[in-house]
């Protein structure tokens, strides 16, 4: 980081209390906004593959790779995402994002053949993955440590609802078949998140990251007058962060582990093997038309909706660490609910209570895992790292969302429902394993602080590095 050019914080007025509460409703709304198109490009597949195989001739394979396109594209975004943000800003790259969405779900409608969708599909992935690793740090940076969680919550919040607006949208269409519609439909809003974005600053940590101090102080206002802005600078100043060979050494090593590991437990997990082929999962059970293919996996999202709402209430009130156990115990009473339906026969009179498995498997996932990705990514790594290291856990995420599309279907035929769900219910006990051992509890912590746990090798019971207290002077308010 460049040094940062002493100027005194109380020359510059603080503006009146009501400009934080307006640019905190903005990012709310812009973290929603975008939350919402990436659940709805996420969901909408589930539809389209009800007619894209017959309308294209496509094979088993060839439909797989509608999915799996979208998210190699993903992996490619999240990948350049870290350089781009910290080059250009949060802001700007969040824009860049926005007319990703417009172009590829537009051009996504029009396809032709398996290979222009593909294409398509890929490129709309690499703008989804930049927003996934952008997104949540604006949002972090963006808030006080007391509502931080809150924030970060209400991105997934947002994104159920866009997964549980695409199996809407797609039951609506369906009887008139028209899939075109149902890719494209996206580009509209996403018009109007970009015009949103305009009216919005980048984050006062960038600001200093690039030396804008004055825009950093202005903005840190708008988001919380009573932050020290002197504290933030100096305590970014004191850790080491910037080199991206520091992830892979310590003290930071130990963080690095931690997230590419639990972004990739988070999705080997199954929840977008629940996410993609419920309609064709429920077709295996014998439920068939579009209210069951279609209409059924809404209400199971409006439930999850349910469950992240909640997540968002506790996850500043009981902690991290309690939410994400409740979430994976509940996936882990889901696998086996399944294991016993499947073993049972799905033509058999538990049929039924495999939607009872998928309801309690998702509302456990976004209870947990989906809720806390977002926080984990965006909290874990000082500054100068904090893009590379939510880069580094959504890559792993992704790759772990790559193999389920990739392989998922074909699993499922070959060794049936009981080894299928028995493999995701030793994910499900390994991952809490995991997290019991390696997840930091970080509520109520500010953000320039969480790096002290890593450097302190995993403990908070040894001070943090010491931080130069700034003058009297220095309030940003």
């Amino acid at each position: 980081m460049k040094d940062l050019p002493p100027r005194p914080l109380s020359s510059v007025p603080a503006p009146a209390p009501v400009a934080g509460y307006g640019l905190h409703r903005l990012v709310v709304v812009i973290a929603a906004a975008l939350g919402v198109l990436y659940g709805y490009d996420t969901g909408v597949v589930a539809g389209a593959l009800l007619f894209v195989p017959k309308a294209l001739k496509l094979s088993t394979s060839d439909t797989s790779s509608i999915a799996t396109a979208v998210v190699l594209g993903m992996i490619a975004g999240a990948l350049i995402a870290s350089r781009l943000a910290d080059a250009i800003g949060r802001k700007r790259t969040m824009i860049i994002v926005t007319a990703g969405y417009v172009v590829f779900a537009a051009l996504s409608a029009v396809a032709a053949n398996i290979v222009w969708l593909d294409g398509a599909r890929f490129f709309l992935g690499v703008a989804i993955g930049l927003a996934l690793v952008t997104a949540p740090v604006y949002i972090a940076e963006s808030s006080s440590a007391d509502r931080r969680g809150r924030m970060l919550v209400a991105y997934q919040v947002a994104t159920v609802v866009g997964i549980m607006l695409a199996y809407l949208l797609d039951y609506a269409l369906a009887p008139d078949g028209l899939w075109r519609w149902m890719f494209g439909l996206s580009a509209i809003p996403a018009v109007g998140v970009g015009l949103l974005l305009l009216r919005l600053p980048d984050t006062p940590r960038w600001y200093l990251m690039k030396g804008r101090r004055e825009d950093a102080l202005r903005t840190l206002e708008r988001i919380d007058p009573t932050e020290n802005l002197a504290h933030i600078e100096a305590a970014m100043q004191a850790q080491r962060g910037g080199n991206l060979r520091e992830m892979i050494h310590r003290p930071y090593l130990r963080a690095t582990v931690f997230v590419v590991t639990l972004g990739f437990l988070i999705q080997i997990s199954g929840i977008n093997a629940i996410v993609y082929f419920t309609p064709l999962i429920f077709a295996k059970m014998g439920l068939h038309g579009y209210g069951a293919e279609l209409l059924v996996p809404a209400g199971v999202q409006a439930a999850a909706l349910g469950a992240t709402l909640l997540s968002l209430h506790y996850v500043d009130r009981l902690g991290r660490r309690p939410v994400l156990f409740i979430g994976i115990v509940a996936m882990i009473a889901a696998n086996v609910l399944m294991i016993v339906v499947f073993a049972a026969g799905l033509g058999s009179g538990l049929s039924s209570l495999a939607f009872v498995g998928i309801l309690l498997f998702t509302c456990g996932f976004d209870f947990g895992f989906g809720a806390l990705v977002w926080v984990y990514a965006s909290e874990s790594f000082p500054g100068g790292l904090r893009t590379a290291g939510a880069s580094a856990m959504l890559t792993a995420d992704l790759v772990g969302n790559l193999i389920i599309a990739q392989y998922f279907l074909s699993v499922l035929g070959k060794i049936g429902g009981v080894a299928t769900f028995s493999i995701f219910l030793g994910l499900a006990a390994l991952s809490l394993g995991f997290v019991w051992k390696f997840a930091p509890e970080t509520k109520g912590r500010p953000l320039d602080a969480i790096p002290a746990f890593w450097r302190n090798g995993g403990r908070w019971d040894t001070p943090p590095v010491a931080v130069t207290e700034p003058p009297a002077t220095g309030r940003a308010a």
